[in-house]
């Protein structure tokens, strides 16, 4: 088997190639002309979906029912190809060479763990593997890599200014409210809502870069995904709770132990939108500038100046090149207002 990847791998090499330096400083020669692209997780999946829908060769899970409308219908139904990295990563180097993408992509952390993944699986199959920062503060910079390595640099350059704008119009939001006068955010993950983000994690920096304060917090010392407490949420006390599980907060009103929280005394639990992708997480990828309007206007009512439909109907076309439907857009209205579709 390890002599037929090498077989493999030489036959996968490209014969014209550039070379691009990707956020973890790695050299990596990339072709001419890139066509297809394996997409090593969901985030990866997103990015490049965004920046050039005809190059990605599969999702790492196949859409559902409800995500399809919002999807541009040529790439609704390509194939399931499972995944590289994160949790559940069960795609093989013999399916990644049975693809024969010109292209790896990995959206996300560039620790050492995943450099070496990378480092790994390129001198194994031949195939060129671009890890890219997926660190919420870094998206106009990550459009701006893989627009060029992908021969959109067009592309990549008009979203990375869109995502600067975007940021720039809440940060002048927010300089006008102290730290003490904002949100304090805790975001419920899972059925149960005890798992949660840390700080500073991945799945949850939109809530600082929101203008909120995420309860989650012990100084630095815990990254990433937590399972937490009960009593930890008590003691918490958010008065704010956002939610992508529409099963949690369907119980969430009505579950004693839920009930002393002010989040929920004061109706403040929101429920993201996760079609075609989650608004808030799930994954996080370029779909949290998505949530970035939506939660900026749960937030700051009164301060964050828009239009949630025209907001949401605009995102969708620049993003995912895909026109909604009004029956499409009131869907994801409806369910950003707590009524997921059945």
């Amino acid at each position: 088997m390890r002599y037929l990847l090498m077989i493999l791998a030489l036959l996968a090499l490209p014969a014209h190639a550039r070379s691009v330096t990707d956020s973890a400083g790695r050299v990596v020669e990339v072709p001419d002309e890139v066509t297809t692209v394996f997409a090593a997780g969901p985030p990866a999946s997103v990015l490049v979906y965004v920046l050039k829908p005809e190059a990605l060769t599969g999702w790492p899970r196949a859409l559902r029912p409800e995500e399809r409308a919002y999807i541009a219908e040529p790439y609704r139904d390509i194939p399931e190809t499972g995944r590289l990295t994160g949790r559940g990563g069960e795609a093989n180097l013999e399916r990644v060479l049975q693809i024969k993408p010109d292209l790896i992509v990995d959206f996300g952390s560039v620790r050492d763990t995943y450099i070496d993944l990378a480092n790994r699986v390129q001198e194994q199959t031949g195939i060129p593997y671009l890890l890219i920062d997926g660190r919420f503060d870094n998206t106009a910079e990550a459009l701006r890599i893989l627009g060029e390595a992908l021969g959109v640099p067009e592309r990549g350059e008009a979203l990375a200014s869109d995502v600067e704008a975007r940021f720039a119009r809440l940060d002048a939001l927010l300089a006008e409210v102290p730290e003490d006068d904002r949100p304090r955010v805790y975001l419920a993950r899972g059925p149960e809502g005890l798992e949660t983000g840390m700080k500073g994690s991945i799945n949850t920096e939109i809530i600082e870069r929101a203008g909120g304060r995420n309860v989650a917090d012990d100084g630095g010392a815990t990254k990433g995904l937590v399972n937490a407490s009960m009593e930890q949420v008590i003691v918490a006390n958010p008065d704010t709770i956002v939610t992508w599980d529409r099963n949690f907060f369907a119980a969430v009103q009505d579950d004693p132990m839920w009930q002393g929280i002010d989040a929920v005394q004061k109706g403040r639990v929101y429920l993201s939108p996760t079609a075609p992708f989650g608004w808030i997480d799930r994954p996080p990828s370029l779909n949290r500038m998505m949530g970035l309007h939506w939660m900026a206007g749960l937030m700051y009512p009164d301060r964050w100046q828009g239009d949630l439909r025209e907001d949401t109907r605009a995102f969708y076309k620049l993003y995912y090149h895909v026109d909604l439907s009004d029956d499409d857009l009131e869907r994801l209205l409806e369910w950003a207002e707590g009524r997921p579709p059945k």
